[in-house]
């Protein structure tokens, strides 16, 4: 078989999986207008969904991503720190150090406070 025969039938493949989503979504619908929607767990929002936010959570996002980032670095590390040695402890040190240094920065620019 040639290898775009093969190329082609899974691209069919796909659009009809595709094609047959749809068409079950379209089936299970319910019919008419909705009066309230996912937003806010079904209940009327008080506001437009892409209104705008604070500052103060475009902050909090951060320091989210930056202790996310830490995990993502960390599980891998855990992983080699055996095989590699005191080298490993030393770089995840400094580098939980550089998180660190970033999060106090953040509290005493008062970028944690609420008030």
């Amino acid at each position: 078989m040639a290898p775009f025969v093969v190329v082609l039938s899974v691209v069919g493949l796909v659009v009809a999986l595709i094609a047959a989503v749809y068409a079950v979504s379209w089936a299970a619908a319910p019919r008419g207008v909705l009066e309230a929607g996912p937003f806010l767990s079904g209940t009327r929002p008080a506001e437009h969904a892409l209104s705008r936010y604070h500052v103060r959570w475009y902050t909090v996002s951060m320091v989210f991503l930056a202790f996310d980032m830490e995990m993502v670095f960390m599980y891998p590390w855990a992983l080699v720190v055996a095989s590699v040695g005191v080298k490993a402890v030393v770089e995840m040190f400094l580098f939980l150090g550089l998180i660190l240094v970033g999060v106090l920065y953040a509290w005493r620019e008062g970028a944690l406070r609420w008030v």
